[in-house]
């Protein structure tokens, strides 16, 4: 066998080798694509529990545990829709993220609209108008300034 035959043999190896890789790649991409996707679409009400929560909080009972009006793993307000907003705000992202903002109705409905279209949030259903009264309650527009009006202070001048 020559050289040239030798080159070729190897070449077709190369090649089949190649085409085996690409093969595996698309197949291991495929099934995670699928299991991404699985994961991002909830498909019961029951939250996501972290172990880190359980770890901090002792157990699974106390992740829901409301003190002083707060609930406890999140920083939400205690009303109704709470566990609507738990299980559908944060199995993306951080409480830290709703109650930094305020937000009149319509400005939450906006921002849900946008998380559909842009960051595959998945169809609210009857759950949307809940969520949004409760948004549109607890985390409103702040009207308050930085203090009240000082009232009835008996002031002194200085003298120089």
């Amino acid at each position: 066998m020559g050289v040239e035959e030798k080159f070729k043999q190897s070449v077709k190896g190369i090649h089949s080798l190649l085409a085996i890789l690409l093969i595996g790649f698309i197949s291991v991409l495929t099934i995670l694509f699928f299991t991404v996707k699985d994961l991002a679409s909830p498909t019961t009400n029951t939250p996501v529990i972290s172990p880190d929560y359980v770890e901090v909080l002792g157990n699974e009972e106390d992740l829901d545990k409301i003190e002083n009006g707060i609930h406890v793993r999140t920083g939400f307000v205690e009303g109704e829709g709470l566990m609507l907003v738990v299980q559908n705000c944060t199995s993306c992202h951080s409480a830290k993220l709703v109650t930094q903002n305020r937000m009149s109705k319509e400005k939450w409905l906006a921002t849900i609209r946008w998380m559909q279209e842009t960051q595959n949030l998945w169809d609210l259903g009857v759950n949307e108008e809940p969520i949004l009264k409760y948004l549109s309650t607890y985390y409103a527009p702040n009207q308050i300034g930085r203090r009240a009006n000082l009232e009835n202070v008996e002031w002194y001048h200085l003298n120089e």
